[in-house]
């Protein structure tokens, strides 16, 4: 929709002057959100979005739907949602307006649709974090947090994986989300913008889409064990992760948001439980717990996955006064049990 006729029915009126940058309007009696959510109908920033109204916080969501739910804005009434594709630079400049803090969780995030389409991929990991950037420039944005990957990392032997490691991407994917998040370094050190980066390991929990063979392993685990279906792990199933809970990862994003910005402004740190478990010993969890009776299939490695993922966090400790507060098994138990009861 162009951005003219979404402002008759939203929150901002947008009007282009020529070459000068784009002015908004405020109907009388607005009310600016604080917090600007992006890929909010996605399972992480849907959660975050979901903790900053249960404190009472005004929130603005944005989402193209492009791989989000329109179902995950179901609980997020109190929410100004925005649809728009960040790709649009008009869409970062509505979504931006008045706000304060951005958490940038919009993404393609897969490493399989990467493989198959690079191009999308870059679209709507890197151009659409440059719009965003420009945008909040623009609009006085005070801080953006930002979702990276520990793709990033790609397959290097050295375990755990720590910040000050040369990033080595082996997929599309890891290479764009390594792009944006230099993109948010340069921003603040070129233009004096507060944005913190938060290398995510593994993120899992309750409203991620299982649904998709782009979804994440656990929620396609979770959903197939559930059905009584043989789950497949493509390799050995000795690869091991770093899973992290999603509700770690909000409180993770929390504090990035909090924090002084003498501490945390241009930093990366990593976001996970500093803990890996294989697949196979994931398997044999959730086997348990979903009362699964039979075996996975084992398949080909695909291209692009990487062998291990370990975090250090020692760094988030010490800058964020970060730690996971929930255990591999009960983040398990949690999520079989929002998947068993029909979410």
């Amino acid at each position: 929709m162009h951005a003219e006729s979404q402002a008759e029915t939203g929150l901002l009126r947008y009007a282009k002057r020529s070459s000068s940058p784009p002015e908004f309007f405020l109907p009388r009696g607005s009310i600016l959100a604080k917090y600007l959510v992006t890929g909010v109908g996605g399972f992480i920033g849907r959660s975050i979005a979901a903790a900053l109204l249960a404190q009472g916080e005004s929130v603005r969501g944005v989402d193209s739907f492009i791989t989000g739910r329109r179902a995950n804005l179901v609980g997020l009434e109190g929410m100004e949602f925005q649809e728009g594709n960040l790709a649009d630079p008009a869409s970062c400049a509505r979504g931006c307006a008045g706000v304060d803090t951005v958490f940038h969780e919009a993404a393609l995030a897969s490493v399989p649709r990467s493989v198959s389409d690079p191009i999308a991929t870059h679209v709507h990991c890197v151009d659409a974090t440059l719009n965003l950037l420009v945008a909040s420039r623009a609009a006085g944005v005070r801080r953006i947090v930002f979702a990276g990957s520990s793709s990033a990392y790609g397959d290097t032997p050295t375990l755990p994986k720590h910040e000050e490691m040369l990033p080595n991407p082996i997929s599309p994917y890891a290479s764009a989300k390594l792009a944006a998040e230099y993109y948010m370094r340069s921003f603040a050190r070129v233009y004096g913008m507060e944005t913190v980066v938060l290398r995510y390991f593994n993120v899992f929990g309750p409203y991620q889409d299982p649904g998709s063979t782009y979804s994440g392993v656990l929620a396609i685990f979770c959903r197939k064990m559930l059905a009584g279906e043989q789950p497949t792990i493509y390799g050995d199933g000795q690869q091991s992760r770093d899973f992290t809970y999603i509700d770690d990862v909000v409180n993770a994003n929390l504090l990035a948001a909090s924090a002084p910005a003498g501490k945390v402004s241009g930093r990366m740190m990593n976001a996970a439980t500093g803990a890996r478990y294989t697949l196979r010993e994931t398997f044999d969890i959730l086997k348990e717990l979903t009362g699964f009776k039979g075996e996975p299939i084992f398949a080909e490695a695909r291209a692009g996955d990487i062998r291990h993922s370990h975090a250090d966090i020692g760094l988030i400790r010490e800058l964020l006064g970060y730690e996971p507060k929930v255990t591999f098994r009960e983040a398990l138990r949690r999520t079989v049990d929002w998947y068993r009861n029909g979410a």
